[in-house]
């Protein structure tokens, strides 16, 4: 069905480029500008102002808002960093780890504001910046707990294994702190936002085409389209929390893997 609408002149389904808008300043430089460098400043200055009207109306008694703002702290601090590092080592982290968690919840969510319409996290440099700070983050706290060969030893050779094994899980195991749990955050995050936002703008630009461009025929089609987008768009909200959550999960996983003795 999209297929022959597409062959029409109206249709023009989501591709690629949609995460490469032309740039409005300094193009071909480090400094280009655009669209979605914009919906990540208005992300961070939103959250940012959100942010500190909280703590400068911050009342024993909290309000409504105040009471929105404690319940998402409280549920990083507790349900995330503290279920999975305990509460001695969770002291340390909470900053990182709730800094991290609200910032992709932001990024991602501007996937679904009118006149945004883009997640900033859908191209990878948010992602991969967030990611190498984890990195660096356990690599550190490894070597500070276990020193510099202790944290090899622990990462690079797992005990319980037969020697000549090493020769297979020593190169995997060094993948994986270095490559595989880095991109394991990055790559899934920018994956499922460039998936939603292609939906989203396929089954919206659908219904444009259908309701105001197809022939008679073919209009009924749009009420399905855009069911359908309403249904991917509450599906994307959903998806947004979870992402933050599992980018929060994962590297709270990660930074304990390196504080235990052995792993």
């Amino acid at each position: 069905m999209l297929h022959a609408a597409s062959e029409g002149e109206g249709f023009h389904a989501p591709s690629i480029t949609d995460f490469f808008p032309p740039a409005i300043l300094f193009e071909g430089t480090i400094f280009q500008i655009d669209r979605i460098w914009i919906v990540r400043v208005i992300a961070v200055v939103v959250l940012l102002t959100i942010m500190v009207l909280a703590a400068r109306r911050a009342r024993l008694v909290p309000g409504r808002f105040q009471n929105a703002i404690e319940l998402l702290l409280d549920f990083v601090r507790v349900q995330i960093v503290e279920e999975i590092m305990g509460k001695e080592n969770a002291r340390r982290f909470v900053p990182m780890i709730t800094t991290i968690f609200f910032a992709v919840l932001a990024f991602n969510l501007t996937g679904l504001i009118p006149g945004l319409n883009m997640a900033g996290t859908a191209r990878v440099g948010i992602p991969l910046v967030l990611a190498l700070w984890v990195l660096v983050t356990y690599w550190a706290v490894g070597i500070k707990q276990h020193g510099f060969g202790g944290y090899l030893k622990n990462s690079l050779f797992p005990p319980g294994i037969p020697a000549p094994i090493y020769l297979i899980v020593t190169p995997i195991e060094l993948l994986q702190v270095l490559i595989i749990r880095p991109a394991s955050l990055a790559i899934r995050l920018v994956a499922n936002m460039v998936a939603g936002h292609i939906m989203l703008v396929l089954c919206f630009a659908a219904t444009q085409y259908f309701v105001f461009e197809a022939v008679p025929a073919m209009k009924a089609f749009g009420v399905l389209t855009l069911a359908g987008g309403l249904v991917f768009t509450l599906f994307e909200l959903l998806v947004a929390a979870l992402q933050a959550y599992i980018f929060a999960l994962l590297a709270s996983v990660y930074i304990n893997i390196a504080l235990e003795e052995e792993h």
